[in-house]
């Protein structure tokens, strides 16, 4: 058996993880030592071989980034399996906005879903600390809608000029937008390279100007302020009596020894996302805590929250230039403000330039093949005009039943069941759902209309079950009859137990979440900082 001994042992190694350790080693002198059930990410080295076999063969770039039976099942549309160091954020597309002040007190707002135990004025300078370590390039938006104590650190990524025909349009619609935040550097930032427009930032960045955690992870393994093993999966958390402490957790392996590993610390932090956060919880059920650890309220698993979207299509009378830097957009969070009509619709808006109908192709609309000169020219026909691409992310109130169980006919190679994922809308969102989704698709008529344009196409998918950016399975509040941490991400019921980031959001707001789930990881970090 495999001991180790910590004085902080974090569990999972995503973005949240990598700001969390980050900024505990810097606060703390104590020994800090990260647990990853799977293998190292594709290094540095060959990330531009690997971005290379991507676009030539559609091979991924992270060939070693799960455990082929460690899986999540029943409604998983939006759940990451990613078992490797720096976990899903090795793959996302560096978009990094704020929510909005409201996310926090929506109750207080309209007498729907959860008010958050902290408002965006306490979270703002952990957004900020964030921003800085990731190397976020933003412009400051209408300050109304876009509230922030400091500048970005970077400046924004270039309008460039479809972007910018496309801002004049949504201003002709009454819209303000403006360049999308993003994880990806404007200049030179703690040795990493400028964006290059490379247009792989999902699911790769070859150049290194997209923060990803691995280069956390690197260069604090590299100065020796962390241990990280990787390989590791833990299985159980061993709590001391019913409300005691964290006393050790264990596990096995993963490589082919399935060697049994304990490791004991002082804290313990969970920052293994939204479902295996609560799955371990689940699994460490004993006698004194048969519904599982920290679950005096019942709601360990419970909770789930996300939001849903609508996109379209849109063309309109300007000529842009296709296929130009199509992953970077522009964003507008003036519907993120306040309902409208009276009834709860509150969204983000993203507007890309969009290639759609306008790219070249081999094949004319009558079959024949097309090359040489033949290409281009029907190339240049069809490139004429613009279209947009559309979407807004709007909210979904979670539901107690919207949830995870044992799926106990599906295993792991270590006899554990796996998590099973139920979704459903609070009924305040199963009732509005069909107005609201109505009400973007009139939104995105208005705004087509505004530029001259028309929709050519809307899309949404019947089965869509408010999955995007989820989060919950340990929400957080000042009751511990209803919430399973408080707002720091303490457990109510061990001292020595934090859970961090996305699992403790009692919402999940109407836009990218990552940003979030790393500044809200920082404001637990400070807390087990000061906690001695």
């Amino acid at each position: 058996m495999k001991t180790i001994e910590a004085d902080i042992c974090i569990i999972g190694s995503g973005i949240t993880a990598a700001m969390m350790a980050e900024h505990l080693a810097e606060k703390t002198s104590r020994a800090i030592t990260v647990i990853e059930a799977g293998k190292p990410s594709t290094p540095f080295s060959e990330r531009a071989r690997a971005r290379e076999r991507y676009k030539d063969y559609g091979e991924s770039p992270w060939k070693q980034d799960h455990l082929d039976d460690q899986n999540a099942y029943g409604v998983t549309y939006g759940f990451s399996p990613s078992m490797h160091v720096g976990g899903l954020a090795m793959h996302w597309g560096g978009v990094a906005p704020r929510y909005a002040p409201e996310d926090f007190r929506v109750k207080s707002l309209t007498g729907l879903g959860d008010d958050w135990a902290f408002s965006y004025d306490d979270l703002d300078p952990f957004y900020q600390e964030a921003e800085e370590r990731m190397g976020i390039a933003g412009e400051q938006g209408p300050t109304a809608f876009d509230p922030r104590g400091k500048s970005y650190p970077l400046p924004a990524l270039p309008v460039n000029y479809n972007l910018a025909q496309l801002r004049d349009w949504a201003s002709k619609a009454g819209i303000a937008a403006w360049s999308t935040p993003s994880a990806k550097n404007s200049q030179p930032y703690q040795g990493r390279a400028v964006c290059q427009r490379c247009d792989t930032c999902y699911p790769v960045c070859p150049t290194g100007a997209k923060y990803s955690p691995d280069f956390s992870w690197d260069a604090l393994v590299k100065a020796g302020k962390i241990t990280l093993v990787t390989e590791t999966l833990v299985r159980r958390l061993v709590a001391e009596g019913q409300h005691g402490r964290i006393v050790r957790a264990t596990g096995n392996r993963t490589d082919a020894s399935g060697e049994e590993v304990t490791i004991t610390a002082k804290s313990f932090v969970l920052a293994a996302g939204f479902v295996w956060s609560a799955h371990l919880l689940m699994l460490s059920r004993d006698d004194a805590h048969p519904e599982g650890l920290a679950n005096r309220s019942g709601n360990v698993g419970r909770y789930l929250a996300g939001h849903r979207n609508i996109g379209g299509q849109v063309s309109l009378p300007l000529e842009l230039y296709p296929g130009i830097n199509v992953q970077h957009s522009l964003v507008s969070k003036q519907f993120m403000r306040e309902g409208r009509k009276g009834k709860y619709l509150r969204h983000d808006l993203r507007i890309w330039e969009s290639s759609v109908g306008r790219d070249p192709r081999l094949r004319a609309s009558d079959g024949s093949l097309q090359l040489g000169d033949a290409l281009l020219a029907d190339w240049r026909q069809r490139a004429k005009g613009a279209t947009a691409r559309v979407r807004a992310y709007y909210d979904v109130l979670p539901d107690r039943e919207s949830r995870i169980t044992f799926d106990a006919a599906r295993k792991n190679r270590f006899g554990d069941p796996m998590p099973f994922l139920t979704w459903k809308d609070a009924p305040e969102s199963a009732a509005l759902r069909e107005w609201q989704e109505e009400e973007l698709r009139n939104l995105f008529r208005s705004m087509a209309k505004a530029g001259g344009g028309e929709v050519i196409s809307l899309s949404s998918n019947a089965n869509d079950i408010g999955q995007e950016h989820p989060t919950g399975g340990c929400r957080m509040g000042s009751d511990p009859a209803t919430s399973v941490v408080d707002g720091w991400g303490r457990a109510h019921d061990h001292e020595n137990l934090w859970i961090a980031g996305a699992p403790t959001f009692p919402t999940a707001s109407c836009t990218n979440g990552t940003l979030t789930f790393a500044a809200v990881g920082l404001r637990t970090a400070s807390a087990i900082a000061r906690s001695g």
